[in-house]
């Protein structure tokens, strides 16, 4: 009858393996060790290591100012506009005559501002400038009244 072989594996040392790959990486990765510490220096000189930390030790309050902020009325509507525009953009066609677009003459233009969906485009292009112009009204007066006091 066979006789098994015995097997008799040495203990495996991960801190050896560790310390083995760490004395050959900076030589083989030296370009890329010292590309992340200037890295590391830039985002420690702008600050950014800190917010980063502050962020992460604040995790539940800034998720709960993120909630907050995105239950908000005014960000549901803005962002439900920005949908609506990204998928009226989606579905213009543009149309080309050959390989140039030919701009349209004057008597097209003419004959289109007939047509009811040019004027409701129209009537929503000028409702959005007119928005703007209101707000930026606002700001401009109340930063006036600010410098004032």
């Amino acid at each position: 009858m066979a006789q098994p072989i015995p097997l008799t594996l040495p203990p495996r040392d991960p801190q050896h393996e560790l310390s083995v790959r760490l004395e050959t990486v900076p030589t083989r990765h030296a370009d890329a060790i010292l590309a992340a510490y200037e890295v590391l220096q830039l985002m420690h000189d702008e600050g950014l290591l800190e917010l980063m930390r502050g962020t992460l030790g604040g995790g539940d309050a800034v998720v709960r100012q993120a909630v907050a902020v995105a239950s908000d009325a005014a960000t549901i509507r803005a962002t439900r506009n920005a949908l609506l525009l990204l998928k009226t953009l989606g579905e213009i066609e543009l149309k080309e005559n050959g390989n140039a677009a030919k701009p349209p003459g004057l008597f097209k233009l003419l004959r289109r501002s007939f047509n009811s969906d040019f004027r409701r485009g129209l009537a929503a292009c000028t409702d959005l400038v007119e928005t703007f112009g209101r707000n930026l009204a606002d700001k401009v007066e109340s930063k006036d009244r600010g410098n004032a006091n």
